[in-house]
């Protein structure tokens, strides 16, 4: 019966891929593959939300909000155990840092992502995260909707640049869905992934964007995903405390980033998982239990902070519950704590990211630094120059955007849709650009990129940058050549030269290391002198090669090696100075136009 089903199934997918191919045009199969990406990241992000909700209202309906409780020290535990479990005896693949993921695969691998990850990241994430994990949905999602993206692209056999806009389209489609924020998905691709806008990519990516969320609006309702009434509408007095608040979010962005790249350091020394475990479970179960807001997404601390809750309702089932005067000394903690409690959670073995924490974050931010502003430090700042702490929570939840993702249009229209918050449009924008200018000082790439932009791997939207990352340093190397070693006379170097079509030759030792390089040019006036061909060898020949290049280098770097050397050849060799063979600015060069019409192409 079930292969019977199964069968049909295959016949059915089978059917409608050969219709989609049919006789349409390549632009008319990207909209059509672009409509079914939008329905299946719709789909996936219902079920990855629903999934995570309904563990943690099975797991804490029962908790009284006046008293601690010990199960916040043991739910997060079990979420990373079964999380890592699965990942390591079933997935079998490393899954974490998501966005990452999908920007390494644009750069390096021709925007081709493994098919696991179209459920794979939804039933860690859903695990981690409903059982307290102090991380977001999102970046699971987005790999999610990028994986059928660049599934669908390779079952059509399209080409890479097809591909690349159908991974950006899967990413845009997740993050319209899970936020009900189709522009937000569009800014998330162009300002996250990197990815050009161009006339032919622009339709697909609204067509994805607006697809998922009808999915969304069919499942869960059009209303906004937080309910917000603003109390006081935009003034120009209130500018002063928006750009100080914008300059607070890009500090606070940048303690974010470089704590969490710090603590992740710290995990990826400890090589054994259980010591990882260990290590993830205590200080995410120990924070959670002082600071229950750190548990799971914390979309409830937000709705807190935009509404302004009670004192009493923000810090339920703590030891802070009843004392109205340390609500900021509270939060504060929470702001300075939370980056060890996500990082704990990816580095014990959980699988989520940084979008929701930047969130929580943004919003707790901007709440205290409305308080701060109008009483704390007892400011005479008079009516008009007020904050509202709600108005400001949503500002500090677009100038962490900002800063942690480099992303301030993505926070901007997020935020506004968030909500439906398009009145504050003004203040938004302040914020998000001074929290912008204000990390690009410290850190010119965003969390996700900052660790391919090291490695040389990451892809940008400068044209030239983009062109050497996505060419691959080993498609570079030609082996056809023929070495000389340091004793060979000119009768035998001759032979050599005979046999082979370059003008520069290895000269390599007994170990078949490096030692230098003979050119053609300095043989020619020595060739047809047989009587010196036992008078000479390579010693008398051999020199040093213009620059040297490592099998570790990108092609970056072995462009900027030619130029500086002016070079048409440059051996290059391996860790221990192997010689591996040589590249060449021609062959280079003829792989530079290739790529550039690829994407000329788009």
């Amino acid at each position: 019966m079930k292969i019977s089903i199964l069968r049909k199934e295959a016949k059915l997918s089978t059917a409608i891929t050969e219709w989609i191919k049919g006789d349409h045009t390549q632009r008319q199969i990207i909209l059509m593959i672009s409509l079914i990406v939008g329905v299946c990241s719709g789909l996936a992000a219902f079920v990855l939300k629903w999934l995570i909700e309904s563990i943690k209202h099975i797991l804490t309906q029962h908790f009284n909000l006046s008293d601690t409780n010990e199960l916040y020290m043991l739910y997060p535990a079990i979420g990373i155990l079964l999380a890592g479990l699965f990942v390591r005896y079933i997935v079998k693949d490393d899954i974490s840092h998501g966005v990452t993921k999908i920007l390494y695969a644009i750069s390096r691998k021709r925007a081709r992502i493994k098919g696991h990850n179209r459920w794979s990241s939804i039933i860690a994430s859903s695990l981690t995260i409903g059982f307290g994990g102090s991380v977001g949905a999102e970046a699971p999602i987005v790999l999610t909707g990028s994986a059928f993206g660049s599934d669908l692209g390779k079952r059509f056999h399209l080409p890479p640049n097809m591909l690349m806009l159908l991974v950006g389209c899967g990413a845009a489609g997740a993050v319209a869905a899970i936020f009900k924020a189709p522009i937000a998905g569009l800014m998330f691709v162009l300002e996250v992934l990197m990815l050009d806008l161009t006339m032919l990519s622009l339709l697909p990516l609204l067509v994805t964007c607006l697809t998922s969320v009808c999915v969304s609006y069919a499942l869960t309702g059009t209303a906004p995903m937080f309910q917000f009434k603003m109390e006081e509408a935009f003034t120009i007095d209130i500018i002063p405390g928006c750009i100080l608040l914008g300059i607070m979010c890009g500090l606070v962005s940048l303690y974010f980033t470089r704590t969490m790249n710090w603590f992740e350091g710290i995990f990826g020394k400890l090589k054994h998982p259980g010591k990882k475990f260990f290590v993830g479970a205590v200080i995410l179960g120990v924070l959670i239990f002082f600071f229950p807001a750190m548990y799971g997404e914390g979309y409830d601390v937000i709705h807190q902070m935009i509404n302004n809750a009670s004192p009493d309702e923000i810090m339920h089932n703590t030891l802070f519950y009843g004392s109205e005067n340390t609500l900021l000394i509270y939060l504060g903690l929470v702001l300075l704590l939370k980056v060890f409690a996500s990082t704990a959670t990816n580095g014990g073995g959980g699988c989520g990211g940084v979008f929701a924490p930047t969130l929580f974050l943004g919003s707790i931010a901007g709440f205290i630094f409305a308080n701060i502003w109008n009483d704390t430090l007892g400011l005479d700042v008079g009516d008009d120059y007020s904050l509202t702490t709600g108005n400001c929570a949503l500002f500090g939840m677009a100038g962490l955007m900002s800063g942690v993702m480099h992303a301030p249009l993505t926070g901007i229209f997020l935020i506004a849709e968030l909500t439906g918050g398009y009145d504050l449009f003004v203040p938004l924008m302040i914020v998000s650009v001074a929290a912008y200018l204000t990390i690009q000082t410290f850190e010119p790439h965003s969390i996700y990129a900052m660790r391919l932009a090291r490695k040389g791997e990451l892809l940008t939207h400068d044209k030239d940058q983009a062109i050497l990352t996505l060419l691959n340093l080993d498609s570079q190397i030609e082996k056809d050549y023929r070495a000389m070693t340091i004793d060979m006379d000119l009768s035998k170097m001759i032979l050599v030269i005979v046999k082979s079509h370059r003008n520069i030759f290895p000269v390599i030792d007994g170990q078949k290391k490096l030692v230098g390089v003979v050119t053609l040019d300095s043989l020619r006036k020595y060739m047809f002198r047989p009587e010196l061909y036992h008078l000479y060898t390579v010693r008398s020949f051999i020199k040093d090669p213009p620059a040297l290049l490592n099998i570790n280098d990108t092609l970056k770097v072995a462009a900027d090696k030619f130029d500086e050397t002016n070079a048409w050849n440059l051996p290059i060799v391996d860790e221990e100075g192997h010689f591996i063979g040589f590249v060449s600015r021609s062959g280079l060069f003829n792989s530079y136009r290739s790529v550039l019409q690829d994407i000329a192409s788009e």
